[in-house]
């Protein structure tokens, strides 16, 4: 039975990535909608049997500048009320924390470089158990309260918040599991130049550590989203 994944994309370069072959083998017809498009949303956010929030280089709390976000909030609380099968990524996850009544604001630090997490007893019983031990990519300089209901996964000595769950269905990431590290990590090295030379980030060597630890978090990443999605249909 093919299933429907709606993806929400606030830049194009940062897609599903090493995600997109997990989805794709566990059934599922992955359909973007870029938001801050004319139009948006303009459909049911509760129809696709999966919906999908990634990043972008935005705050959650920008709506002066970004009016979109409030749309785009307001969509993804309407999905949560039903807690269909929802997962976050970096300004996804922060999305979700907010339609849930979560505060997002200003980390202190820009967390960009690849560096595992600490996973809580809760992340080790959890689908991001294949994660223990492996480099992951953080590029966030937000972060989140915990949402009510919510059970934190992760944190890391810079930020305590880095992904978190609710129930079987609802999952949010903070950092970037799904990067491509090969030549589609270009993408990002140019699509956020402006921010990587701000914060005084070493290019060359991010570049490098994605070659070094690339291989390990594509198998990861890959391991991670397919037992979620597994878990799911015991969750229905």
């Amino acid at each position: 039975m093919v299933r429907a994944a709606l993806v929400l994309r606030h830049v194009h370069f940062e897609d599903l990535g090493t995600f997109g072959p997990a989805l794709e083998g566990a059934g599922y017809a992955i359909r973007y909608m870029t938001v801050g498009d004319s139009g948006f949303p303009g459909e049911d956010p509760i129809e696709p049997d999966l919906l999908v929030v990634l990043g972008g280089p935005i705050g959650v709390y920008e709506d002066p500048i970004y009016p979109f976000l409030k749309a785009e909030r307001e969509f993804i609380a309407r999905r949560l009320e039903t807690k269909r099968p929802t997962l976050g990524v970096c300004l996804g996850a922060q999305l979700i924390a907010a339609s849930l009544g979560a505060s997002v604001f200003l980390a202190g630090v820009k967390e960009i470089g690849f560096a595992p997490v600490d996973l809580t007893d809760a992340g080790r019983a959890s689908a991001l158990r294949h994660l223990e031990g492996v480099s992951v990519l953080h590029w966030h300089g937000d972060t989140y309260t915990l949402p009510q209901g919510a059970t934190n996964l992760a944190s890391t000595s810079l930020v305590q918040q880095q992904a978190f769950s609710i129930g079987e269905t609802i999952l949010g990431i903070q950092f970037h599991p799904e990067a491509e590290t090969g030549l589609g990590f270009e993408r990002w090295l140019v699509g956020h130049a402006a921010e990587l030379a701000a914060a005084g980030i070493d290019v060359p060597g991010l570049r490098q550590d994605g070659q070094r630890y690339g291989k390990k978090l594509e198998l990861a990443a890959g391991a991670l989203l397919e037992e979620w999605l597994a878990g799911l249909q015991g969750a229905r």
